[in-house]
């Protein structure tokens, strides 16, 4: 069986953002063509971010998919480790502040920033 490799930034039960992986089972379509299920979608928003772009650490606010159409993204988590993605390459957001939790900068969420010297442009895609 075909699968689709799945990014996922996510909050892990100490309420820090953390990587992993997950596989999409692709069986639908035919072997030219394999497809995932059909997902729902609360609908899209593109981005441009200029060259200098760095946000604070925030959680995200409902998840959603991230696409990298051109540029580069960073994103970094607070253990220090960060990703830089590419164009064509993605993750699921879906670091979201923990229930009954209050902010903090120094535990919740990841920054992220345009790499390079060309903008940064992102399909981000709700859940």
């Amino acid at each position: 069986m075909s699968t689709f490799t799945k990014t996922i930034l996510f909050t892990d039960t100490d309420g820090r953002a953390r990587f992993r992986e997950e596989s999409v089972p692709l069986t639908q379509g035919t072997p030219q063509s394999m497809l995932s299920e059909v997902y729902a979608s609360g609908g899209y928003q593109l981005r441009m971010s200029p060259v200098g772009f760095r946000s604070t650490f925030h959680c995200t606010g409902a998840p959603q998919w991230c696409f990298i159409l051109g540029g580069q993204m960073e994103i970094g988590l607070q253990d220090g480790s960060s990703r830089i993605f590419k164009p064509g390459e993605h993750f699921y957001s879906a670091d979201v502040l923990p229930a009954g939790a209050t902010f903090d900068d120094k535990v919740h969420g990841h920054w992220s920033r345009q790499v390079g010297d060309q903008p940064l442009y992102t399909l981000f895609v709700r859940g």
